[in-house]
């Protein structure tokens, strides 16, 4: 009997600490008509939330942000200042936006049919605008490339405390007759703010390739440090997750692989990197449930990758982290070319094990994915 009752108690204490410990996930619908949000919670508490809306094949972008202790977001401001300059279409050439030194906003997205200015080559630019110093209006528009050609899937953006921002997309050099293969990664960095970006340069340390039609993610750390996430593509049947790594401000990269997938088409995968409790998080689509992984800082020491609990295929991950190191899991089901989907969502504690079973809402638009934040107080909001 003491054995039992010994059972008993141990069972409700750790069922009572499990329970206290999983925080409240809110879920709620982005401003109306809004596609592919992006979101960042900034240190004073402010969410930054950027968001396509319009016609997908040429679309507008938007910015917009909630005060802390605000439930509501102040009135959009359109980013591009060519209408219809962006691309829904595919759901990874949408904007991607960073915060800079002072809070500044820098925005990138793949530009549309009808998008000026051209670069040189007369492809697709790859279009760049930041906020102005009264933050108030976007600057207008640029386009960041002047000798790659074949942008296809969506470029990226980092910045950090400093006044550095980077811009990264994958493309194709000149001359490339070698496909997917011959792709590379290419960085555009600026110096000031984004007042002015240095020629766009390939910091490949291997010839990966690149997925053509998948899309990337970069981030800057509290160091400073850059980080690129991306799907290489050296062969028809290869595309592994690839992670580039500079620690000199852009200057040089390493490149490690997270994980390796076989695969003989492109899967028009995104990615997400953040920074949570010392470590650099990174999620990534693979065959089967989406992962997520921590890479402890500096080493770069990689962990197991987490799952889901639940063997059903998931694209677009996200990831959130409170300050009591619980990770919000996010991603969607279902959702495809010209197909809308569900939302998913599980939690997991500071040692990678889940709350519960994953969590799921219907109504993920067409060319539809979700953002997330961790609240100042420890709660976690999902936008969709």
């Amino acid at each position: 009997m003491k054995s039992l009752l010994m059972f008993a108690m141990v069972w409700l204490v750790s069922a009572y600490s499990n329970c206290a410990l999983a925080a409240e996930v809110r879920a709620q619908r982005a401003p109306a008509g809004a596609l592919q949000p992006q979101a960042v919670m900034d240190a004073q508490g402010t969410l930054h939330l950027v968001y396509l809306k319009g016609d997908p094949k040429g679309c507008d972008v938007f910015y917009t942000r909630r005060a802390p202790g605000k439930t509501t977001f102040s009135p959009p401001i359109r980013v591009n200042s060519q209408p219809g300059s962006a691309v829904a279409v595919g759901t990874i050439r949408g904007a991607q936006f960073a915060l800079g030194k002072g809070g500044r906003v820098h925005v990138v997205w793949n530009g549309s049919m009808q998008a000026l200015p051209k670069p040189p080559t007369q492809s697709a630019p790859l279009l760049y605008a930041r906020l102005d110093d009264g933050g108030t209006a976007f600057e207008p528009q640029r386009n960041l490339i002047s000798g790659t050609q074949h942008l296809d899937g969506g470029g990226t953006v980092a910045a950090d405390t400093k006044e550095n921002v980077y811009v990264l997309w994958h493309s194709a050099p000149p001359g490339n007759q070698a496909g997917e293969a011959g792709r590379a990664v290419f960085l555009a960095r600026s110096q000031d703010e984004g007042r002015t970006f240095a020629g766009e340069r390939s910091v490949n340390p291997e010839p990966t390739g690149a997925c053509a039609c998948c899309g990337m993610r970069a981030f800057a750390d509290a160091q400073g440090n850059l980080f690129a996430l991306y799907r290489t593509a050296a062969s028809a049947l290869n595309r592994d997750m690839t992670l580039l790594v500079s620690r000199d401000h852009g200057s040089r990269f390493t490149s490690t692989t997270l994980h390796r997938w076989r695969l003989s088409q492109c899967p028009m995968s995104s990615e997400f990197m953040m920074e949570g409790r010392g470590s650099l998080l990174a999620a990534w689509e693979t065959d089967g449930a989406v992962q997520y992984a921590a890479l402890r800082l500096p080493e770069l020491d990689t962990l197991a990758p987490i799952r889901p609990t639940t063997t059903a295929k998931g694209k677009h991950p996200v990831l959130a982290v409170n300050p009591a190191g619980e990770t919000l899991l996010v991603w969607t089901e279902g959702t495809g070319w010209q197909r809308g989907g569900s939302l998913v969502w599980q939690l997991f504690r500071p040692d990678g094990r889940p709350v519960g079973e994953p969590q799921r809402r219907e109504g993920i638009p067409v060319w539809g994915l979700a953002a997330a934040v961790a609240e100042p107080d420890g709660s976690f909001t999902i936008l969709y």
